[in-house]
């Protein structure tokens, strides 16, 4: 698993944009910059929709504020789920909709989830990170079922 003072990987994956969904490199996202990163299990799912992506929505200003350039949402669907994600919880070109449809960068970061006994095949750990140029610098990955961590709101207190 990755963990602070590692790189993050170089890949190709897809964002959501309003114009569709659209190739980008995780050079290109993070290199640079100071990035938060928070990823879920699923868009659409119970916690991802009422509380995550909800939590730095609300918050993004404040991430602005403490020097974060970017927010990414990261979530093992394709970039069109991704876009009718972020269209539904009215998220604003502030959060990053970042769709790994095959787990190539979540497996990388070796933050997978095996969910294929529940019928949602492998999917992302619940987890978010701060990166600097590529380096991570901070980690919180959720304890299975949990949501306190990876919240807006520990992020911003652990910047």
């Amino acid at each position: 698993m990755i963990k602070p003072g590692d790189t993050l990987p170089s890949l190709k994956l897809m964002a959501a944009t309003p114009e569709g969904p659209r190739e980008i490199s995780t050079d290109d996202i993070f290199q640079g910059k100071r990035v938060v990163l928070f990823a879920v299990p699923g868009a659409f799912t119970p916690t991802c929709s009422a509380r995550h992506l909800p939590g730095f929505v609300e918050h993004a200003a404040e991430f602005k504020d403490k020097g974060i350039d970017g927010i990414v949402c990261l979530a093992v669907n394709d970039a069109f789920v991704m876009g009718a994600w972020a269209k539904s919880q009215d998220v604003g070109p502030e959060i990053l909709m970042l769709a790994d449809g095959s787990a190539q960068f979540t497996k990388a970061l070796g933050l997978e989830l095996d969910l294929v006994s529940r019928g949602l095949g492998i999917r992302s750990q619940r987890f978010a990170l701060v990166a600097d140029n590529q380096k991570v610098t901070h980690l919180a990955v959720e304890k299975p079922g949990d949501f306190d961590v990876s919240r807006a709101e520990a992020v911003l207190a652990a910047l």
